[in-house]
């Protein structure tokens, strides 16, 4: 197993009405520079964001969090920023840059397997 390595992680949150300040967690993006290691898990509750914006729809507010997420594993075939650094995508990527998908705040830590812990924050955090 690699030797653990530094990480940096956010959530995606959707942020229906600013006004109202509720959020819904519906991503999580973890880049570890030392693993080479940019991905991100998504999943929008449906139910949970009709309760809040039933005006939105939530495949429109999912493939919009999926554009994002192949961003960031580098595989959108439209966005030129899929092409940048894993450092530049995960920096573009955690600026506050929408109104209704935000990011939260950016979190370190030590691990050996990216994407493993990738999925433990992903269940925990958003599902």
């Amino acid at each position: 197993m690699p030797a653990p390595e530094a990480y940096q992680y956010a959530l995606w949150r959707l942020v229906p009405d600013l006004e109202r300040g509720e959020t819904l967690n519906a991503g999580v993006l973890l880049y570890s520079r030392r693993h080479g290691f940019l991905e991100a898990r998504v999943s929008v509750d449906a139910a949970r964001l009709a309760a809040l914006a039933p005006e939105l729809d939530p495949r429109a507010v999912t493939d919009h969090l999926e554009g994002l997420a192949r961003i960031a594993g580098g595989s959108s075939t439209t966005a030129e920023l899929a092409r940048a650094s894993q450092s530049e995508r995960f920096h573009w990527l955690v600026a506050p840059a929408s109104t209704l998908v935000q990011p939260g705040p950016v979190h370190t830590g030590l691990c050996s397997d990216p994407a493993a812990l990738l999925d433990r924050l992903f269940a925990r955090l958003v599902l």
